[in-house]
Parts: structure tokens; sequence; C-alpha cells
């Protein structure tokens, strides 16, 4: 397999609808703001879905949630010590850095594109891991609505032994959404650090088309299916490694411009993209 030879920008346009894209656990469970009330998702919530749809179609991911968790081991530190080698190597104090983090690279898609740190207790060696593969938090164009409704659970979650027949309290809760926001965010693929992970063309393209279908097999309570949906997945492919121009620059082509005083979906606002000589730009539609 070729290790990626070319710089590589991104951005990502997608729109959410009556949903909450990524709560914050420290404000309730409410949609991320900023200080000016723009939504955000976080990178750490982007990469989780990518790293979702990279295992979806068949990728072997270090970093897995529990009920996503498809090789039957509860921690990270038991997913690093089931390759035997691996685990030889974290449990030798004079061990080879540079072998261990191949071999993370080799077994693990998500360590070979987002990089990871094997620091667990009990073992005698630590590594870190820098991937290739950098990704902006997503920020909505304006700031957004967000709306909280009172829930209530009317079931019985345990039986009243005194009284069986009685129902037991209501529970009440809040749940909040984003009424509709258009949201943006970047990422770059850096080559040399493409080397060093073992990071391919091949593995590109699968980082490519899951940003297409980011939200595809995402669906919760809290994001029903085609509430969030990509409307527009932009590629630059620089012709060299360190590239023509800053990521900064190429970000920047993107143009978004707002089309109406009150927006209810993205037709209310104008995408462009600055042309930017010796650079094309693919751009790719969402499902």
């Amino acid at each position: 397999m070729t290790v990626l030879q070319n710089k590589i920008d991104f951005s990502v346009v997608f729109t959410v609808s009556k949903a909450n894209p990524n709560g914050d656990p420290l404000n309730g469970n409410r949609p991320r703001q900023d200080y000016i009330g723009h939504g955000e998702v976080s990178d750490v919530a982007l990469k989780r879905k990518i790293r979702n749809r990279l295992q979806d179609e068949g990728e072997s991911i270090f970093v897995q949630p529990d009920e996503r968790r498809n090789d039957g081991y509860r921690s990270l530190k038991d997913r690093a010590e089931s390759v035997e080698e691996l685990r030889k190597l974290l449990n030798d104090a004079k061990a080879d850095e540079d072998l261990a983090a191949d071999l993370a690279c080799q077994q693990w898609f998500d360590v070979r594109a987002f990089g990871q740190v094997f620091a667990f207790k009990g073992n005698k060696l630590s590594i870190g891991v820098r991937g290739p593969v950098s990704i902006h938090t997503a920020t909505s164009l304006d700031p957004v609505d967000v709306t909280s409704m009172q829930i209530t659970k009317s079931v019985n979650s345990i039986t009243n032994e005194k009284n069986p027949g009685e129902k037991t309290s209501d529970t009440m809760g809040m749940k909040h959404r984003v009424d509709f926001g258009v949201y943006v965010f970047h990422g770059s693929i850096n080559p040399q650090l493409a080397e060093k992970t073992g990071f391919t063309e091949a593995d590109a393209e699968k980082i490519r088309q899951a940003l297409i279908t980011l939200f595809v097999n995402d669906a919760s309570s809290a994001r029903p299916d085609g509430s969030m949906e990509v409307h527009k997945v932009l590629w630059w492919r620089h012709s060299s490694k360190i590239g023509q121009y800053s990521s900064a620059k190429v970000h920047r082509a993107l143009k978004i411009n707002k089309q109406a005083e009150q927006v209810h979906s993205i037709d209310d606002y104008d995408i462009s993209i600055e042309t930017l000589d010796g650079l094309p730009c693919v751009v790719y539609d969402g499902l």
C-alpha cells in the first residue's frame, strides 16, 4: 500500500434540524454553544462518528465505546495487550518504542489516523503516536436557538415489594435541541506524519467516504434519523507534501453567505469556493 504523499485539506458542511448534535455534560446536556451563541460540535465527537463509520465498514478500531464493542475487550489496556507482541513490548521498560508504535498503527486504523497514547497502569513502557489526520471543532455559521422541553417517564423502573401493583412516581427530565443550524468543520491530513504511522492513500479515501456518510447509522433519541445531514465535503489535494498553500488559507476558500434574515434550510445560504491557482477542489455531496 502506498503511503500518503500529498497534503490533503478538507471541509465539511452539515445541517442540524431539531436535534442535539453534541450535548455538554457540564451544562445539563444542552447543545454546546460558544460565548456568542454559535453552536459547536467538538472534534472528539466528530472523530467518534468517523471511527463508527470506519468500524461499520469493517476496519479495526482501537477506541471503541461499550455499546459498539466488537471484540469483547472492556478496556483499552486489554485491547492493546490482546496483541501478544505489543503486550510484551509494553511490559518491557527497555523495549523499542518505535516498534511498539508501528505495531499499534498496523493493528488499528484510528491509531494510524488520529494517533493514540499508550500509557496504562502496570505497564513499564509508555508510547505516544501522533496521527496525520487533524480535525477542527465544528461551529455553526450563525447563533443557534436551543429549545428545551420537559419530559416525563411514566413507567415503573422498580417494583414496590409491599404493594406490587402500586405505580412509582413519574420521573421528570429535560430534553434540549437545536432548532436549525448550518455547521462547518475543517481538517487536514499531513504526509510527514503519515509516513511515521503508515497512513496510506487508501486510508485517506476511507476517511473521505466516512465524512460523506458521517451521520449514517448514528441515530439516537437526541439525533433522530434525518435530523443531521452532510451537504458538502470539499477535498483539496495538494501537489506536494508541504502543500502550495497553508491549511488556513485553503479552508478560507469556502465562502458561505446568508441570503435571508431568518434561515430555515441550507437553501437560505449561498455556498461558493474561491479558486486557488494550482489547487483544484473536488466537491462531494452527502448521501
